[in-house]
């Protein structure tokens, strides 16, 4: 899942990611509903890859409905927000409380991301802040500029890495129940 507010720049990170950073796409449109990505992804330090579906949603209440009936099997989690807007940061609790709401019971590994570090002069969510709330709630950290094509790949590794291990750890559960 790819959560975050309008304009945190989810899409950008998606569609970057997807062409491998081929291209920044200066004259961007909001999404206007969910796109669905699909992309194989090496995991790091293993000769394994895992593929992401990564729902791309509209940051706005009106697509809850529907993303909550896609959070209802997720595998991870990339929270996204703006380091410009505070906002945007605050309102992580309320896409983690809704993720969480679908998925009682359930550990979600993901990663907290910080984008539109480029924005150095705008900066009004400090690193440290983040990086506190993201150990609070049980999620990695990175930062990143898309604009720029900084870092944009590290959230999809970390996921990878943490997909991996959920899986593996499924994989001996399910071992020891044979």
């Amino acid at each position: 899942m790819l959560p975050g507010d309008p304009a945190v720049g989810k899409s950008a990170l998606a569609q970057m990611f997807r062409s491998d950073g081929a291209h920044f796409q200066r004259n961007y449109t909001l999404t206007a509903g969910i796109e669905l990505l699909v992309k194989a992804v090496s995991v790091p330090e293993t000769s394994d890859s895992v593929e992401f579906f990564i729902f791309d949603s509209a940051g706005k209440d009106l697509f809850s409905e529907m993303l909550e009936k896609l959070w209802e099997q997720p595998n991870v989690l990339c929270l996204v927000y703006d380091v410009t807007n505070e906002q945007s940061f605050n309102n992580c609790n309320k896409w983690l409380e809704k993720l969480r709401a679908q998925a009682v019971g359930v550990h979600i590994p993901g990663v907290l991301v910080g984008n539109k570090t480029d924005l150095a002069d705008r900066r009004v969510v400090e690193q440290e802040q983040a990086q506190e709330w993201a150990e609070k709630h049980g999620l990695e950290y990175c930062e990143m500029s898309v604009k720029e094509m900084k870092n944009f790949e590290a959230p999809f590794h970390i996921l990878a890495k943490l997909f991996h291990q959920l899986y593996k750890e499924k994989v001996e559960t399910f071992h020891s129940l044979a």
